[in-house]
């Protein structure tokens, strides 16, 4: 239930944010602008709202990647390849240099010598 309290913060939000020279467009544009000691409700608002996802299909993504990877590699990796291997999946957009990650595997130690 709604107090009274929730109601009259509303209202005070709705008529600061129509008397402002400028609308907010998005979520995080209207959190800037909040005053968290005075809308503490609506605050809190809009910070779930900065959190949601922009649409379902992202965690749908996720989760049907994961388990590609899983089911073709099953369980002969530790976590953290597995984790690895889903984010490269998921995030295809982001260009890697395999020069860059040889050195950086370089950096590790090894049970086993590399010859490269």
């Amino acid at each position: 239930m709604v107090s009274n309290d929730s109601l009259v913060e509303l209202k005070l939000w709705r008529t600061k944010i129509q008397r402002s020279e400028r609308i907010p467009n998005t979520g995080l544009e209207a959190l800037d602008i909040c005053n968290k000691d005075i809308y503490p409700n609506i605050y809190f608002l809009l910070k779930v709202l900065c959190t949601l996802p922009v649409s379902t299909s992202s965690p749908e993504r996720m989760f049907s990647t994961l388990k590609r990877v899983k089911t073709y590699l099953r369980n002969t990796m530790s976590e953290n390849r597995l984790n690895g291997l889903a984010m490269l999946a998921v995030h295809r957009n982001v260009k890697v240099d395999p020069e860059e990650v040889l050195n950086e595997l370089a950096l590790r130690p090894r049970r086993v010598d590399l010859l490269l």
